[in-house]
């Protein structure tokens, strides 16, 4: 895990959380690329929490994940084992998240960061290496 990249992530993820009320207006009026919001409960609260992130697709799986290890909501994720997708304009759907171990779905699921908006599409791609070691994905199975 490179300390060079861990600071510009988490310097990243701060802006964003101070845009968020704009990023989340205007997904909602016109959508954001692959941006969905999550909904989890927080595992200290037990209150509903609400995250917006990129949803990646490969084959027919739907993904979900942070490049630079364990954040809040995987945490809250993996605690509750549920969680709820909200795409814009659909109902949400109800999923299991199976955490994702080192090997080929992993890979092919960083690989998939380029479906991010710009910039994200971009850091995700220069920091690929420190991604591969750090990143926390979850492929996502719907609830019966």
């Amino acid at each position: 895990m490179s300390q060079g990249w861990h600071r510009v992530f988490r310097g990243t993820y701060r802006f964003l959380g101070w845009v968020d009320p704009l990023i989340r207006a205007g997904w909602h009026q016109v959508g954001i690329g692959n941006v969905v919001e999550l909904r989890v409960v927080g595992r200290h609260s037990g209150r509903q929490r609400s995250v917006m992130l990129g949803l990646l697709r490969v084959g027919d799986g739907m993904y979900l994940g942070h490049p630079d290890g364990e954040a809040g909501w995987t945490l809250d994720l993996a605690a509750a084992g549920e969680g709820r997708l909200v795409m814009r304009g659909l109902p949400p759907l109800v999923f299991r998240p199976e955490r994702l171990s080192p090997g080929s779905v992993r890979d092919a699921v960083i690989q998939a960061t380029d479906q991010h908006p710009f910039p994200g599409n971009l850091l995700y791609r220069l920091g690929r290496r420190h991604v591969q070691a750090a990143g926390v994905y979850f492929r996502l199975e719907p609830a019966a």
